[in-house]
Parts: C-alpha cells; sequence; structure tokens
C-alpha cells in the first residue's frame, strides 16, 4: 500500500489495475485513430472538392477534425481508464453519490455532452420537419413564444400565430417548443447548435490544458534544478499574458473564430494547473516506490510515466473541470459581442439577438432567458462537479483541514 500524505490521494497499486500493457494498447489505439484523423483531414483539405462530402453528408470542418481527435483523446485516457478501474472507479462514484447536487450536476453534464455530439446529424432533418409543420411561406414564423405562453398578438411585431389565437393573444405550441427568434429561428435548434459549439469549447480546450500542464508540471518537478527554474519562470511569463487580449489583438489581425480562442485560451490557460501538477509530483518524487525505481535503474520516461503521472491525475482533473466554467462564460461573451466567427451559433449571440435582430431593436424575454438557463446550467454544473471531485480526492477536504 503507498504511503499516505496530506494532500490528493497517491495511488494503491494494488488497486490500480492499469499496467504497461493496457496503456500500451491505448497507445496505440490513440496514434490509429490519431493517424485516420490526419490522413482524412488532408483527403479533405487537398483533394476532395468543396462541393462534395466527405461520407453521408458530411463536409468537416478544420474545427470537426480537431474535435474528432479531443474525442479520441477523452476517449483513450478517460473513459477507458474508467471501465478498467472498475473498483476503483466504482468506489468513487459511491462517494460521490453522496452529494445529490454532484450526481445531478454530473447528469446534466452527461446530457449535455451526448446531445452536443450527436445534435448536428439531426439538425437538418429536424429544421426540414418543423419548417413543413410551421407552414410559413417564408420559412419559420418569427416571434413565436414558447409552449405554454402567450405574446399579444401584433404587440412586438407578430403578424402569424403558429398556434392558437385567442383574446387577441398568440399562444405557444409544441411546433416551437422554446418558441422562435424575431429573425425567424426555431430556438430549439439553436440552442442545440449552441450546445455543440460550447461542448466543442469545453472538450478541445480540456484536451489541451491538460497534458500541456501535466508534461510541464511533472517534468519541472521530477528533474528540479535549471530545468524547474526554467519552466515555472515560463509559466510566470505566461500568466502576465492576458489570453482574452491575446485573442483581442489577434482577432482584429486575422479575424475571430472559435478555433482561434480554443487555441489561444487552450494554449495560454494552462499555467495555474501546472503549477498545482508541480507541488503534487514534487510531495510524490520523495515517496519510497519513486526512490525504489530510480534505485531499480528504471529510467526517467518510465518513471514519470508509471508513478508520477497517475499520482497527479486527479489534481489535473479537478484543476481543469473547475476551470471550464470561465471558458463556458468566455465563450458565451464573445458570442454576444459577435467577436468570434461562429458568433450566430453560440448561447451568447442568442441573447444579444433577444434584444436586437438584424432589424430593429427588440426584446424578447425568452429569447434571453432560454440561453440564460443552459449557459448557468453548464457553468454550475462543471463547478459543482469539480468541488465534489476535490472533495472526494483531496483528503484535506474530507479531513475538514
Amino acid at each position: 500500500m503507498a504511503t499516505r500524505n496530506d494532500t490528493f490521494d497517491t495511488i494503491e497499486w494494488s488497486e490500480y489495475t492499469t499496467d504497461s500493457r493496457s496503456i500500451a494498447r491505448r497507445t496505440v489505439a490513440f496514434s490509429l485513430v490519431a493517424l485516420a484523423v490526419a490522413l482524412g483531414f488532408f483527403y479533405d483539405l487537398f483533394f476532395l472538392p468543396d462541393t462534395d462530402s466527405l461520407v453521408f453528408e458530411w463536409n468537416p470542418t478544420p474545427l470537426d477534425w480537431i474535435f474528432t481527435l479531443s474525442l479520441a483523446i477523452f476517449f483513450c485516457y478517460v473513459l477507458v481508464p474508467l471501465a478498467q478501474n472498475r473498483e476503483l472507479t466504482r468506489r468513487r462514484w459511491e462517494q460521490l453519490k453522496t452529494n445529490p447536487v454532484a450526481v445531478a450536476s454530473l447528469g446534466y453534464l452527461v446530457f449535455f455532452f451526448v446531445t452536443g455530439l450527436v445534435a448536428p446529424m439531426f439538425l437538418s432533418p429536424l429544421r426540414d420537419a418543423i419548417v413543413a409543420a410551421d407552414g410559413f411561406r417564408y420559412d419559420i414564423t418569427p416571434y413565436q413564444p414558447p409552449f405554454g405562453f402567450t405574446v399579444p398578438f401584433y404587440g412586438i411585431g407578430i403578424t402569424r400565430c403558429v398556434g392558437q389565437l385567442a383574446n387577441n393573444a398568440c399562444h405557444g405550441n409544441l411546433i416551437h417548443p422554446l418558441g422562435t427568434t424575431g429573425s425567424g429561428e426555431d430556438l430549439l435548434i439553436e440552442i442545440l447548435q449552441g450546445m455543440r459549439v460550447a461542448l466543442e469549447v469545453t472538450l478541445i480546450s480540456a484536451t489541451l490544458i491538460a497534458p500541456l500542464a501535466t508534461a510541464v508540471g511533472t517534468v519541472a518537478a521530477y528533474f528540479g534544478g535549471r530545468v524547474d527554474e526554467v519552466l515555472m519562470r515560463y509559466v510566470d511569463l505566461q500568466q502576465a499574458i492576458p489570453p482574452l487580449f491575446v485573442f483581442l489583438l489577434l482577432q482584429a489581425l486575422y479575424g475571430g473564430s472559435i478555433l482561434l480562442m480554443i487555441a489561444v485560451f487552450g494554449l495560454l490557460s494552462w499555467g495555474s494547473t501546472a503549477r498545482l501538477v508541480r507541488s503534487e509530483a514534487l510531495q510524490k518524487t520523495e515517496l519510497g516506490f519513486v526512490r525504489a525505481a530510480k534505485g531499480a535503474g528504471s529510467g526517467h520516461l518510465r518513471i514519470i510515466r508509471d508513478h508520477l503521472l497517475p499520482n497527479v491525475s486527479s489534481t489535473v482533473l479537478v484543476s481543469v473541470t473547475l476551470q471550464i466554467p470561465t471558458l463556458v462564460l468566455i465563450e458565451a461573451m464573445l458570442g454576444y459581442f459577435k467577436l468570434h466567427g461562429d458568433g450566430q451559433n453560440s448561447w451568447g449571440y442568442l441573447i444579444y439577438a433577444a434584444f436586437h435582430n438584424d432589424f430593429h431593436p427588440t426584446f424578447l424575454w425568452w429569447a434571453e432567458v432560454i440561453p440564460v438557463v443552459f449557459i448557468v446550467l453548464t457553468v454550475a454544473s462543471f463547478s459543482f462537479l469539480g468541488d465534489a471531485l476535490r472533495e472526494i480526492l483531496d483528503p484535506r477536504t474530507r479531513e475538514g483541514l
């Protein structure tokens, strides 16, 4: 059994069933997926005509390819280890179940992940079905209230009511369960598109922040000396540069995009996590199993991979989970101010459009409140789950220290 310490739990190797062979298999599997993604990207970029779809009417953008690679990382290095270490996963789940708020947060985040992942496959047929049911000759009727609510007919520009018209009020119906925007877009479709954007931002950013912070933190702690000094001074320099300022500068020079936002915030926001990893790894390097591995002649890479990385994974998981809410809020803010190229697919842009559509100022309460609800749910769920994971994985919080 590993020695107990006062920070995040040290892995008990008798219970941690992942061996070098399983790690190697995961690495090979991920390498094959990464190779397939790279080949698909270059084929799409250099050989496939712009008017042709790659497969099943799917015409991926560079962001889609990066998102696919991030999914492979998440599957190989998060979901697969959880499935392999069933006993450890079961114990953590039993601890998590004692916190109902954390369980509800996890449930919403599973919904957020699955919906954001599969929604784009169904948006086009869903929109066609909504247009057909709407019956408006110009596509979708604007200014329709959500199901169960009413708005005064002619009160905010309504000239047609899809639902029941009674007592000079337009009633919402299930054709547009969340209502429509002032420019004639179904809000349910817009929310699903915004959920995909939020998922891309969170997942890709996390797969940038986690490995960079882990690599820098563990290498600095393990080698120490000048290596530690150089890496930590770079972290100091990086943390002195506001990512938002860098994004605004690049946006002014080259134009904004979701990909630019992810690159800037993903590459410039890992410093605090790296410091936590370094602090945790420094304590682990003094434990007996690391000294024994050094004495047995194990190489530096093997010691870091087999002994340090498993023991700092809890730190990385908690830190990245708690960092994601900030990224969600930043993406919504940039969408509200139309500062990235995919702004119209953003929850933030929906809030902006609730006050001012493309033609004249207006205010549609449902087009503002509903996106805000999803932003709050997403931010709060990541925050509550991150706090719960910290309580589970950090003995100091469990002991009230």
